[in-house]
């Protein structure tokens, strides 16, 4: 048997490059009770990045698995932060120590907003898939799932008085749901085009909502007392609903019975801005607010409240009747009126410009009075302004920019120097030198747009090549060790220049580098790229009719002769890539590469490895003797643009129009071809179950309202778990009863049979107890979809296996929950089987009075805890819990008071 040609995988090492991903929004945080407006929360890509803006560093990093951020929302606690993805899960994490232990999995497509309840008990998400789910983070499940829009969800609002939920999205409309009947009570078509945002303001009883337009619109919410309407006569029913078929109310479509609450449109707030809103967002306490559109300008607005408005209007009153006195003379004329308007309330606080566009905004109102605005700009840049509410013509002052971290535009060329230290990037305006173990930059330089780069041997200097130019870029004087470089370019020549050092004129002592043109290649098309082979003998020049062509490096003839046995390999926009001997210039095997044009393709150095990217976001590792596939390399989530290979072939640098790098490291782990197939197909396989079609609850029709799960692998896979631990507990049930009736019939005790291996390892436990520990597995967020797909043969065992957990007091809350869920979903089933009367008569007595015993040490205990509470109080006079803050603030306040008025005094 021949040897078997070994190769070794490369791994995902780091990301760094991106400052923050344009499908994310930014977001405030606080770090370990930190102070606020110091930290913010950005998507990079698959992960999460909290940025000190005052240090400029990076200080946690949430890592993610496999998909692109596309929303962040904080805690109201701020202690997590929930992350929604591309794929429609939703992560939360911990900022204290940048875990995630609870995850939820129901939409079908990105996550584009999310928001807590004021407690923090629930999170809403919703989708580009038109759904709405509503999570139990205590519980970790999904609650339900509201249907009803035609387009992505844009924005959702708690109103929390009264517990309804308010959404809107890209199908124009705005829909208010009642979450204790899980029913859309209302719906408002006022508006022509897309709702991109809209925020609450003074206490819930104002909605602001932007569009489109430079219209922001208002709207007055009145909410309706329980049986006001009652005895009203039929004919003013029959009469009202006349008059509101025939009214148009600019758009708002008014039901003749309103329920709950009514929303009459207030007037409108006219933006600077022409085109549509982007972010529509309020600091906590809706004093401020903030909005922008699709250009780099940020409009801030203030809201004033219900008595600074009064103060105002008092003012204007008195103005009016001072001129209609004045007016007048001495006669008494009528009372002057003056009408309260809504810009009386919403004024125009200052205009904002940033450096470039703006793709997110957040903003923070702090104690004295100060604005922080946080903005992510579409060039991967993070910008802060501060603005003084307290003066009279408050202007934004840039605090802080958080560029040095990546570029601008997207990178196009790579480098690694000699000594696999130093990587280098540039793209259309900077060129950066990056340490590979640390990934901080180590230089910045600007440029023009580059399309090649390369360290000169020593790497003291780097040369680049740009639409018009070749660069020298000097980081520190060096002897050269090589004769000079070639270039090719679109006016059709191939130039050859050799390095020379000359006397520095500025210094009149020192030497700096330059290239000195020595001779000229004339070609018949333009030139796409140029490669020397690795002894230098030979040039293959890569042209526009897309051919390559290989001249002699000392005369510069076509090669036509034989030469010794190598390889070049080439990739074009026909997404194939092809192996060419240079002994023949035959074409050895076209392979078909990449689901996109290829972009990129360079060999292990020393080595016929090669490696290729992609538009696909894919990199591929390939055997040119073997016209093999090895590995692909996945994680950009844009076009991959090129990448660079270490001169020992350990590390790979790769570039993406997702504006990060990546590195990736060869590790030690052999590759097994086959296994590496294997793998790829059971993962199509995965994905293709996950795909299928949704479990339908028997007898239940779709509405408004549905369950929030979903279909994934993992809730197949513990659907599995559960039905072969079932299938354990069956076998184990009858040995058991052979046995007892072998024992019976032989007269005597025999010896027991040997226990299953899997029941040896969870440590000699029961084969009912073995189901149960399947069960607790099963993640929260996951059970009832996993439970759902079980065959009706396995639900009748877990019914009488759940009857003996409740009588033995084990996991009673978990065992209640998956009772509650089948006997819902299979009630038609059950009650039709005799059989399972008995166990469901059952059912009933003992967990009716096991939940009563729960609730009984529940209630002991919390009046217990209460108890111990105010004697510690008594005794030590302390405050306990949120009264300490509560009352730590009102004095806080009383005592400022105090001071004012003692200064105001003196």
């Amino acid at each position: 048997m021949g040897l078997t040609k070994q190769y070794l995988r490369y791994a995902a090492s780091a990301v760094f490059g991106v400052i923050g991903s344009q499908k994310a929004n930014i977001a405030f945080v606080t770090l370990r009770g930190g102070e606020k407006g110091r930290y913010v929360a950005v998507g990079a890509c698959e992960h999460v990045f909290i940025w000190d803006i005052r240090k400029a560093e990076k200080v946690l990093i949430l890592e993610g698995k496999k998909h692109e951020v596309t929303y962040l929302c904080p805690s109201p606690d701020g202690v997590h932060i929930a992350v929604g993805y591309e794929d429609g899960g939703v992560r939360i994490f911990n900022l204290l120590n940048g875990e995630s232990n609870i995850s939820f999995s129901g939409h079908k497509s990105a996550v584009s907003v999310i928001r807590y309840d004021a407690l923090g008990a629930r999170l809403v998400t919703g989708s580009r898939d038109t759904d709405v789910i509503v999570w139990d983070i205590i519980n970790e499940c999904g609650l339900y799932r509201l249907k009803g829009h035609k387009d992505a969800i844009t924005q959702i609002l708690f109103l929390e008085s009264k517990n309804l939920l308010i959404t809107s999205s890209k199908d124009s409309f705005v829909k208010w749901w009642d979450l204790d009947t899980q029913h859309c009570f209302k719906t408002m078509v006022g508006h022509r085009t897309e709702v991109w945002g809209m925020v609450l303001l003074n206490q819930e009883s104002r909605l602001l909502t932007g569009s489109a337009d430079s219209e922001l619109r208002a709207w007055d919410i009145q909410y309706i007392e329980e049986g006001k309407e009652v005895g009203e006569p039929q004919e003013k029913k029959v009469r009202t609903l006349l008059e509101n078929e025939e009214e148009d109310e600019e758009g708002l479509d008014e039901e003749p019975e309103e329920r709950i609450l009514s929303c009459k449109k207030a007037g409108s707030v006219l933006r600077e801005a022409r085109d549509r809103v982007v972010s529509l967002v309020t600091d906590a306490k809706a004093k401020v607010l903030a909005c922008h559109g699709l250009d780099a300008t940020l409009e801030v607005f203030t809201v004033l409240s219900e008595k600074e408005v009064q103060k105002k209007m008092d003012r204007k009153l008195k103005k009016a009747k001072k001129k209609a006195k004045s007016q007048e003379g001495e006669e008494d004329g009528p009372e002057p009126v003056v009408e309260r308007k809504l810009s009386d309330e919403i004024q125009k606080l200052a205009n904002i410009k940033a450096s470039s566009k703006i793709r997110s905004m957040d903003c923070l109102l702090v104690p004295n009075g100060e604005i922080k605005l946080a903005l992510l700009l579409q060039n991967n840049t993070v910008e802060t302004y501060a603005l003084k509410t307290t003066e009279k013509n408050p202007t934004g002052t840039k605090t802080s920019r958080l560029t040095l971290g990546g570029h601008r535009t997207d990178v196009r060329t790579l480098a690694f120097s000699s000594d696999n230290i130093a990587i280098l990037s540039a793209s259309g305006e900077t060129v950066k030198v990056w340490n590979r173990s640390t990934l901080q930059v180590i230089r910045t330089m600007g440029c023009e747009y580059a399309l090649c780069s390369l360290f000169v041997p020593g790497d003291r200097q780097i040369i680049l090549g740009t639409k018009l130019y070749v660069n020298i870029f000097d980081f520190d004087l060096c002897v050269l060790m090589q004769r000079g470089i070639v270039t090719g370019g679109a006016d059709k020549t191939v130039k050859f220049w050799d390095f020379e050092l000359i006397k520095d004129q500025d210094s009149g002592k020192s030497k700096r580098l330059t290239v000195k043109h020595t001779r000229t290649l004339q070609l018949d098309e333009d030139v796409l790229c140029v490669r020397y082979s690795p002894d230098q003998r030979l040039l293959a020049v890569s042209l526009l009719d897309c051919t390559v062509k290989i001249f002699y490096t000392d005369t510069l003839k076509v090669n036509h002769k034989h030469s010794i046995y190598a390889l070049i390999g080439t990739g074009s926009a026909d997404r194939n890539v092809k192996i060419w001997g240079l002994d023949f210039g035959d074409c050895h095997r076209s392979m078909f590469a990449h689901d996109d044009s290829v972009m990129f393709l360079q060999f292990v150095p020393k080595t016929h490895l090669f490696f290729t990217a992609g538009k696909d976001r894919k990199i591929k590792q390939w055997d040119a003797d073997k016209f093999e596939h090895i590995q692909t390399l996945e994680g950009h989530h844009r076009e991959v643009w090129c990448l660079a290979i270490s001169p020992n072939g350990d590390h790979i640098v790769s570039s993406s129009h997702d504006k990060s790098l990546r590195l990736w490291e060869r590790t030690r782990e052999p590759i097994i071809l086959e296994e590496e197939k294997e793998m790829e197909r059971e993962a199509e396989f995965e994905e293709s179950l996950a795909k299928g079609d949704e479990p339908v609850v028997p007898g239940e029709t779709k509405g408004e309202a549905e369950p929030a799960g979903k279909k994934t692998i993992e809730t197949v896979k513990a659907a599995e778990r559960i039905m072969e631990a079932v299938e354990l507990y069956r076998e184990e049930s009858e040995k058991l009863e052979e046995h007892s009736a072998a024992c019976k019939a032989a007269g005597k005790e025999l010896p027991p049979p040997k226990m299953n291996p899997i029941l040896v390892a969870f440590g000699n436990i029961s084969p009912s107890r073995y189901v149960l520990e399947v069960i607790k597995k099963v993640r929260s967020s996951e059970l009832e979809v996993s439970l759902l797909v079980l065959p009706f043969p396995y639900v009748s065992d877990l019914l009488k296996l759940f009857n003996g957990y409740v009588q033995q007091g084990l996991e009673v809350e978990l065992v209640c929950r998956c009772l509650f869920f089948l006997l819902r979903v299979h009630f038609g089933q059950i009650t039709s089987n005799q059989m399972l009367l008995s166990v469901i008569d059952e059912l009933r007595t003992n967990t009716i009075s096991k939940v009563r015993e729960i609730r009984d040490v529940l209630g002991f205990n919390s009046a217990g805890l209460q108890f111990l509470q105010r004697e510690i109080e008594s005794k030590e006079d302390v405050m306990f819990f949120a009264d300490a803050t509560d009352r730590f603030e009102e004095k806080k306040r009383k005592r400022k008071k105090r001071e004012r008025a003692v200064l105001t005094i003196t």
